[in-house]
């Protein structure tokens, strides 16, 4: 086996955040330019399951969005977070699902370990989005983190 396959079968297996990151930035290098980027954020948004009616809801609307953002987090099970989300703007459907590539299956102590700023400076999104999807994506990140410190209390 080729040590570079080698070496993605080994981040994949180790399910952190790092490697979910590790993987998504190098699909990242591979398209190149911010257009083909754009295209593949908004095809990872296409492939999110819709929210149900009922869970669009003002507990579940991420505030500090310019665009309609909800975030459910599921049930903790044998002491992992996951989350489910939404939006009526395919780009940010599109960020949502790399915030959950990032932070579904993790502890709550992984998810606030989780350097998110880096992350999202690793990827180029802070380069490559308005200062609106900018701070959008950061109130997202903020809930996120809000829920693994309430799941740890």
């Amino acid at each position: 086996m080729p040590r570079a396959a080698s070496a993605s079968i080994a981040r994949a297996m180790s399910n952190s955040a790092q490697a979910a990151l590790d993987d998504l930035a190098e699909t990242f290098d591979l398209l190149g330019d911010w257009e083909e980027r754009y295209r593949y954020v908004i095809e990872l948004g296409a492939e999110l399951a819709p929210l149900s009616d009922d869970e669009r809801n003002a507990a579940t609307k991420v505030s500090g969005c310019a665009s309609q953002v909800w975030l459910v987090r599921d049930p903790v099970i044998d002491g992992v977070l996951s989350w489910r989300g939404d939006s009526d703007a395919h780009i940010v459907r599109g960020l949502i699902a790399i915030l959950l590539r990032l932070y579904n299956g993790r502890s709550p102590e992984a998810v606030l370990d989780f350097d998110a700023r880096a992350a999202v400076e690793r990827l180029g999104l802070s380069e490559a989005l308005s200062s609106q999807r900018s701070n959008g994506l950061a109130s997202m990140i903020a809930r996120i983190r809000a829920d693994a410190d309430q799941a740890i209390r």
